[in-house]
């Protein structure tokens, strides 16, 4: 409470509000762009490969000499660094755009607004963290929002476990980002300037998910290489979801501090669905906003908890 009241005294509280609306509308845009991308028959591997690439040479000029200055402490944690981008920047990325293919923008964001209830089952489950009654109620409510949307408020598809394709997808790619923030707290990365740790991360998430690329195409799905719509995509998915949205949101972490910053997630399936209805035509339904209410409510429950065990207000 202390940094937002710090925050909301500064003379940057209109900055930091800018910060909060753009980082998840920034995050969000590229659940739109990349489910535009699918109704073009876009490759979706190529696409989270090419995103990270462009944005590792884009960032070349600027960050490597900086690197290089940190070259023994990268290559002193280089497995690390392996697994968090393989974790962080391939399994979370491409499996959410394969499923864009197969469900809206809108229920990739809801689903990934669950993450933060995966990461408390992966700690309980791994690290036998202990679940109090309202942390049970927080998973469960937020689990069955996520059911919510994965049925579309069908009871008969849970009872058959007919669940889209898509979101089954994205469920993966959920997962992956749940595991890649646990062994981010776990198993922390030695100090290193932000645009150094982004620049690693993102070098590596191209080369890990490189050879999917690669075998997508030998499949037949690979991209028209003359199409200017593809090189637009890859541009706007390097530049404004990926270095503009984490440059922001680590602008947000210095100025309201990582606990207050992270509660910006849960605005990224607000404006994932603004953004769809506007741009692809999108509209968000009735299960979409039960799911969201759920889900919602299950991370403050899972909030409070933590914050009563720990003694903070």
């Amino acid at each position: 409470m202390s940094e937002i009241a710090a925050s909301r005294g500064s003379s940057t509280s209109y900055a930091d509000i800018s910060l909060i609306l753009a980082t998840p509308a920034m995050f969000a845009a590229n659940m739109v762009a990349v489910r535009w991308a699918a109704s073009l028959a876009m490759p979706p591997v190529f696409l989270a490969f090419g995103r990270w690439l462009l944005a590792f040479l884009i960032l070349c000029p600027m960050v490597a000499p900086l690197a290089w200055a940190y070259r023994r402490v990268l290559l002193a944690h280089w497995k690390q660094l392996a697994v968090l981008a393989a974790l962080g920047m391939g399994l979370s990325v491409a499996p959410q755009y394969v499923g864009a293919r197969d469900t809206s923008a809108i229920n990739v964001a809801l689903i990934f607004a669950a993450c933060p209830i995966l990461v408390m089952l992966a700690e309980s489950i791994l690290w036998g963290m202990r679940l109090g009654l309202m942390r049970v109620s927080g998973i469960l409510a937020a689990v069955c929002g996520v059911l919510l949307v994965l049925t579309q408020g069908n009871p008969e598809a849970l009872a058959h476990l007919r669940f889209g394709s898509g979101d089954l997808w994205v469920l993966l790619a959920a997962c992956g980002w749940a595991a890649y923030t646990v062994l981010c707290k776990r198993h922390p990365l030695p100090t290193l300037p932000a645009t150094v740790r982004l620049f690693a991360l993102v070098g590596g998430g191209a080369l890990s998910l490189a050879p999917f690329a690669l075998l997508e195409s030998m499949h037949g799905h690979a991209p028209d290489f003359g199409d200017a719509r593809l090189y637009f995509l890859l541009a706007f998915l390097a530049l404004v979801p990926s270095l503009a949205a984490y440059s922001f949101y680590d602008r947000l972490v210095k100025s309201i501090g990582p606990s207050s910053a992270s509660v910006t997630i849960y605005l990224i399936p607000l404006f994932a669905s603004l953004e769809s209805w506007a741009m692809i035509g999108e509209a968000p339904k009735i299960f979409h906003i039960a799911g969201f209410g759920l889900i919602l409510g299950g991370v403050i429950l899972t909030g409070m908890s933590r914050r009563q065990a720990t003694g903070q207000i």
